[in-house]
């Protein structure tokens, strides 16, 4: 196996995360996000929400994985410090392209991910993930990440899709 490492996003890995986001939901999402949504992740309106995110600062992280000189997965993670004293810190995406996949690579994304944010100061993290979705929710779960009760449905605009909160512990080892 060649080299596999995890470090910040650039502008230059823009369209490789556009790309692994829309070839990952159309593999892993089919039947449980409406194909319409499924439509837009190439969009030009995409490619500016990554640069956007790549370039956000102020707590907020994007992560990419690559197999030598190949980008195989990205995160995005974020601490929000709230002005009640309460904070936030979520996984917001976490994604490894299917052929990609049971190779380590979304732990490492995960261990990066979480050594950020507990840097900004937090213990604990949070992910949302589609109920339907058996292979996030068993990742998670082996992050020691388990469901907390809360429940969320998120309108795509063209439908529903219902998702579960994981939470876990941000002091994570990678383990080889």
């Amino acid at each position: 196996m060649a080299t596999a490492t995890v470090r910040p996003a650039t502008d230059d890995d823009v369209d490789a995360i556009v790309g692994i986001q829309a070839r990952t939901w159309r593999t892993a999402y089919a039947g449980l996000v409406p194909a319409e949504a499924l439509d837009g992740l190439e969009s030009d309106a995409a490619r500016t929400h990554w640069t956007d995110a790549v370039h956000a600062g102020d707590g907020f992280h994007v992560f990419v994985a690559a197999e030598g000189a190949e980008t195989v997965g990205f995160c995005a993670a974020a601490y929000y410090a709230g002005a009640d004293g309460l904070s936030i810190a979520e996984v917001t995406t976490l994604l490894v392209e299917p052929r990609w996949g049971r190779r380590g690579h979304g732990g490492r994304l995960l261990a990066a991910a979480a050594a950020a944010l507990r840097e900004a100061g937090s213990e604990t993290g949070r992910a949302w993930v589609p109920e339907g979705d058996a292979a996030s929710r068993a990742f998670y779960a082996r992050a020691g990440w388990q469901p907390d009760g809360a429940v969320r449905t998120l309108d795509t605009g063209t439908g529903t899709v219902r998702e579960v909160r994981v939470t876990g512990t941000l002091d994570l080892t990678l383990v080889d």
